[in-house]
């Protein structure tokens, strides 16, 4: 008996027709769908990559300080944007790597904007800020959140007209008065007194009778030593040990309101980071503001450890800067101020808005934070491993 062959009904062959269009089509939109994931990864995967010099000596902690802020963009960037990083002096000077960036030299730089302030006395405002009480954490939240982030831009962008892009990064704990041939009691002792410092702190010691130089960091050593200058200061004791400032000074005196709160700045050129896809634009910011902590983190854990070096191991005698001249020093700021906002109306503005923020955020934290050295002397009377000498 022949064995008929079954007959499809038009809705069976329908449906077989839907299921095989339903393949092919899925078929299509999977090609398709992995060309137009594929097209952005194979795009992605392209590396740009940038030179950044950094305004510091490559054996430097604030060099490691960049470096690990290099690190962090280069990590998250999943290879699409590597930044090398070059030390200072490989490109250009450590006073002239926002004009290296402007002219194409560099792409990006790892410095303070102190060093430039010779364009406008406001950029110092966004590095080295006067004594309003504030700490340099405080400093970076009136810079993301108290208007300061545009002020700055506003500055380098609009006034000045450079085709930058800036952020402020790693909080730096008061800076000391600096190192001196012989240690100093009183205000009237800095009259004639060849210093090096930069940015407003130059015009704050030249108003107390100091006669100042302005140099980058690997310049200050064989400057004291040479006799050129008498006196400097850099920044912290991890630094100046390794510029070797106790081979040339043994009297290193502590606590001013020179440079009370600081921070770092990262340069970019403007061009170039608008280029970028916007995740890598993020991915810098982020990595700023990432470093930024971990640059605190690593500070303490390496200058209370460099700092009894100098004392135990290279003789240094540390002082504590008397009250006479930070007293000086606060009365020295108010002509300053008073001075460069009278001739520079943005100057001006940037001082009220940092007054206006910090007498919200330093009243707040004098009236909430208890005092810190009465409960270190209760826990650890007689036990400060960071010796003081007296005056």
């Amino acid at each position: 008996m022949t064995e008929k062959t079954p007959t499809r009904t038009p809705s069976a062959r329908s449906d077989a027709s839907s299921r095989r269009g339903f393949l092919k089509v899925g078929a299509a939109t999977a090609v398709g769908g992995a060309a137009l994931v594929g097209a952005p990864h194979v795009a992605r995967a392209q590396t740009q990559t940038w030179n950044m010099q950094s305004g510091w000596p490559s054996g430097d902690i604030f060099h490691e300080f960049a470096q690990d802020f290099v690190d962090k963009v280069n990590d998250m960037s999943g290879g699409r944007l590597q930044i090398n990083l070059l030390p200072a002096g490989s490109v250009v000077g450590a006073l002239e790597l926002q004009d290296a960036i402007v002219g194409g030299a560099l792409d990006g730089a790892h410095g303070v904007s102190a060093y430039w302030y010779g364009k406008n006395k406001a950029a110092s405002l966004f590095g080295t800020p006067p004594a309003f009480g504030w700490n340099a954490n405080q400093f970076l939240a009136w810079m993301k959140y108290g208007g300061g982030q545009e002020l700055y831009d506003e500055l380098v962008q609009d006034i000045l007209g450079l085709q930058l892009v800036g952020f402020l990064t790693g909080p730096m704990p008061t800076q000391a008065l600096g190192w001196f041939r012989e240690p100093i009691t009183t205000a009237d002792d800095l009259q004639g007194l060849r210093y090096r410092t930069v940015g407003l702190a130059a015009d704050l010691m030249e108003e107390l009778g100091a006669a100042v130089t302005i140099l980058g960091g690997p310049d200050i050593v064989p400057a004291l030593d040479r006799g050129v200058i008498d006196a400097a200061e850099f920044n912290n004791p991890s630094s100046d040990r390794h510029l070797g400032f106790q081979d040339v000074s043994k009297h290193w005196m502590l606590q001013s309101f020179h440079q009370d709160a600081e921070a770092f700045e990262l340069s970019f050129n403007k061009n170039r980071y608008d280029a970028l896809d916007e995740d890598l634009q993020a991915i810098i910011k982020n990595a700023a503001e990432a470093s930024s902590s971990d640059m605190y983190w690593k500070a303490m854990a390496r200058y209370p450890d460099a700092q009894i070096s100098l004392v135990e191991d290279h003789d240094v005698n540390l002082y504590i800067t008397p009250d006479e001249i930070l007293e000086a020093q606060l009365n020295a700021w108010d002509r300053v101020i008073e001075r460069n906002s009278a001739e520079n109306e943005f100057f001006a503005r940037v001082i009220e808005s940092q007054k206006d923020w910090c007498r919200k955020v330093v009243a707040f934290h004098l009236t909430n934070e208890a005092p810190k050295r009465k409960a270190f002397e209760h826990f650890f009377a007689g036990e400060n491993p960071i010796e003081v000498q007296e005056l």
